[in-house]
């Protein structure tokens, strides 16, 4: 027998979390920079509380306003942006330069990507919206993705953005034509998403989405070490593996995917490029792909994978080689007993003498938790931006610049003013003409 209307407990979850770069005041008689925003904000909150059976007294939406100069306001933040059902980013050159803005976004996109992971929603809750016109060509690459979809004619929400359909009177239908059909989307995704509440995350630890400013391209090379399900130990549980190494799975109890394809959804969600490679798939060369000779470089490494002599001994080469800009993941998933018992302390041995100079360097450094045993899908997710960062740094703190091809010009130096210079300029200056 289906639930009853009276039965269904009430979400007054708010509908959307409002993200947008604040404009900063360009004189003392400016006023609001941000009213405009707050005028949107109100419509969109009207138009929503008319399409959905909302309760009373809950908010439609959530919009920061004022909050940055009270106290608490980054845990307000944390808190909407683990319950709201949809996130709403106002595209605008602004936004694309706001750490602030890049956080907000990181934040929701790791709690949508979880959900996707534990399978409890799979459509994507952000929708964004075009507050001024922006080169699509020139968009981060962690949103490149993103689609804005034009509900007015002629492409002027395109052209203007809300802002100028705003601003301009004789746009005003197009104004209110555009921001409904925003309401109508927001109220669609939050259906279709069903996107659980998740967990407050805290701001401050919380990276950017998008790279600083005048950044080029960021690139990870990913690595799996891992066994497949046809060469795991007869006696090894292999519900974690598939048929090939990227398949590999230690959290099986929390995840429906590879936990590659949410390692790299990850790395992606903060605007990096990565190449994802199987460690068997590498070539034995004398210097293994993946060791650092062009990008930073990640390992995830299953210690089963030591159980193969070969791999062990190629796990070894690779440590050898490795440059200072590649670190290691050990994913030990704390459900999985056969991690804990003899075999799997023997094994954990094994990998601390087949890469001593990784793990050794990561636990020097920034990232000791990632190398120790990772337990849970949880601090992995966690683990991972801080792995990504602390390589970064160390290539660009390590990393040999490599001059571009040309002709060499000797470095200038200062002549000293008191010396002739010419033709004559090796003769004794005290000397006879």
């Amino acid at each position: 027998m289906g639930e009853r209307v009276q039965d269904r407990v009430p979400d007054n979850r708010p509908y959307f979390f409002l993200s947008y770069a604040h404009t900063p005041q360009w004189g003392p008689d400016s006023g609001d920079p941000d009213h405009w925003v707050r005028v949107l904000f109100n419509d969109l909150c009207s138009h929503i509380v008319a399409l959905t059976d909302l309760p009373a007294g809950s908010p439609p939406g959530f919009m920061d306003r004022e909050m940055r100069s009270g106290e608490g306001w980054p845990e307000k933040l944390s808190e909407n942006l683990a319950v709201c059902r949809v996130f709403v980013p106002l595209f605008s050159p602004r936004y694309f330069s706001s750490e602030m803005c890049g956080r907000e976004w990181y934040a929701f996109h790791e709690r949508m990507l979880n959900a996707r992971t534990s399978g409890t929603a799979t459509a994507s809750a952000i929708v964004p919206a075009l507050w001024t016109r922006v080169d699509m060509r020139e968009l981060p690459d962690s949103v490149r993705h993103m689609h804005i979809e034009d509900a007015s004619s002629g492409g002027r929400y395109l052209n203007n953005g809300i802002y100028g359909l705003i601003k301009l009177s004789r746009l005003r239908d197009e104004y209110d034509e555009t921001v409904f059909g925003l309401a109508e989307r927001i109220v669609q995704a939050a259906r279709e998403a069903r996107l659980p509440p998740g967990r407050p995350r805290d701001y401050e630890s919380t990276p950017s989405a998008f790279k600083p400013r005048g950044a080029g391209p960021r690139h990870i090379r990913l690595t799996v070490a891992a066994p497949t399900e046809d060469s795991v130990p007869q006696h090894r549980d292999a519900r974690p593996y598939g048929d090939d190494a990227l398949d590999w799975n230690p959290y099986h109890t929390e995840s429906a995917r590879a936990l590659s394809t949410h390692a790299e959804e990850l790395i992606r969600s903060l605007d990096y490029r990565v190449t994802v490679a199987a460690f068997d798939d590498e070539n034995p060369v004398e210097e293994p792909r993946g060791s650092g000779e062009r990008q930073p470089g990640i390992l995830l490494v299953d210690q089963w994978a030591l159980s193969d002599e070969e791999r062990r001994s190629r796990l070894k080469t690779f440590d050898a080689y490795a440059r200072p800009w590649v670190s290691a993941i050990v994913p030990r998933c704390r459900a999985d007993l056969q991690n804990h018992g003899q075999e799997g302390r023997r094994l954990a041995e094994e990998l601390e003498r087949a890469m001593p100079g990784i793990l050794e360097r990561a636990r020097r450094g920034d990232t000791r938790t990632a190398v120790n045993g990772v337990p849970t899908l949880k601090s992995f997710t966690k683990v991972l931006p801080e792995v990504v960062a602390y390589t970064t740094r160390q290539f660009l703190k390590n990393a040999e610049v490599r001059l571009p091809p040309g002709p060499h010009f000797p470095r200038p130096r200062l002549a000293d003013p008191y010396l002739p210079s010419g033709p004559d300029a090796g003769d004794d200056p005290g000397g006879e003409a």
